[in-house]
């Protein structure tokens, strides 16, 4: 009988065992994956797609319920232009976390962008008021954006202003804030808009066009034309650049 009990004992214990050392696997492929996803972003933002892509193929291959990772890939299908994928990405990352504030961003721009504003516009929203949001002004401004998509100037500023008062120096706000009010041939505002953005961030092809734009309207033919070839001789291969070779 005690030979018996000792028995079960062992087998007890190779059980509980056997239990801890897949448990110890979980937490190593886990750790694994969010360091592959830690590489894939870092790569994604260093436009290295290729790589960023096999990082993050990785993660999801050691994580198949790693959120932030889906998130991820579906922003890398975007830059690829692989809508579909991106999608259903998109769809996998906020079923795994619905409540998931970078996701409800991300997926809500994106809807936005792709033909389903109501839906997108209901994610940003809700995370604009959600409590737990320590950086409500991301999804202000692309719920700004959506709006300016349906021409919806003033319901667009109204938001770009919301996540300025929240974070004065946030870049893509004070570019959102230059084009609505060039769109409503505020041009003074705009221009005063152009100067608070490129105090805090660098030019990019966008914003040159867009300050050429404003500074044309304005009748300042001189500083429009050195935005003009500021974006020429800086960004020759963008895409502004190509649209004001084809319209000069």
């Amino acid at each position: 009988m005690q030979l018996f009990k000792s028995f079960i004992s062992i087998v007890l214990l190779i059980g509980l065992n056997a239990c801890a050392s897949i448990e110890d696997k979980k937490v190593v492929e886990g750790s694994a994956a969010d360091i592959y996803l830690q590489l894939g972003v870092r790569y994604l933002n260093l436009n290295k797609l290729e790589i960023a892509r096999e990082n993050l193929q990785h993660a999801i291959q050691l994580d198949h319920k790693n959120a932030q990772a889906f998130n991820a890939f579906a922003f890398l299908d975007e830059k690829l232009n692989k809508i579909d994928e991106a999608r259903s990405h998109y769809q996998t990352a906020i079923a795994l976390t619905p409540d998931d504030l970078s996701i409800k961003n991300n997926y809500g721009r994106f809807l936005c962008e792709h033909g389903d504003a109501e839906k997108g516009m209901a994610l940003l929203n809700a995370a604009t008021i959600d409590g737990l949001n320590e950086r409500p002004w991301l999804a202000m401004t692309n719920l700004g954006r959506c709006y300016m998509q349906q021409y919806q100037y003033p319901e667009a500023e109204t938001y770009f202003a919301q996540a300025l008062q929240l974070n004065a120096n946030y870049a893509p706000a004070l570019l959102e804030m230059q084009k609505v009010n060039y769109q409503q041939g505020n041009f003074l505002v705009a221009k005063v808009y152009l100067q608070r953005y490129l105090q805090v961030a660098e030019p990019t092809p966008e914003s040159l066009l867009i300050a050429a734009q404003i500074e044309g309207a304005s009748g300042n033919t001189g500083l429009a034309k050195h935005y003009q070839v500021l974006l020429v001789t800086k960004f020759p291969l963008s895409a502004e650049a190509k649209l004001f070779k084809a319209i000069k």
